[in-house]
């Protein structure tokens, strides 16, 4: 059997940074929380990185689009000044446009893979 470690998001874009070998995007999810008798939103923002294909998406993504993201959950470590710095890094496997800042998408639906 593998054991795998995966994520799925389903959020709006917040922002986007396009290079040449890899993009990121921040995405928000919200969350409804329950505080007293109310409901409070509760919006949580998540960093995405891309590589290979996904890039080319990702560039034609932009603030407000509602996505669905799929991927693999890689933890890092690096040395900043002798103290370790642990991270985790959200790897997008598939990436696809629900909706174009508030509009249904065209094209890219099934988002694809690399």
């Amino acid at each position: 059997m593998q054991n795998i470690a995966e994520f799925r998001i389903i959020g709006r874009i917040g922002s986007t940074e396009i290079k040449e070998k890899v993009a990121t995007l921040d995405v928000a999810a919200n969350y409804g929380r329950k505080v007293g008798n109310d409901w409070e939103g509760d919006t949580h923002w998540n960093r995405v990185t891309c590589f290979g294909k996904n890039i080319e998406r990702a560039a034609k993504m932009a603030k407000g689009d509602l996505v669905h993201i799929t991927g693999r959950i890689r933890q890092s470590r690096y040395d900043r000044e002798g103290q370790t710095v642990y991270g985790v890094d959200l790897i997008v496997d598939r990436l696809a446009v629900i909706a174009k800042n508030g509009l249904p998408a065209d094209d890219d639906r099934d988002g694809g893979e690399d």
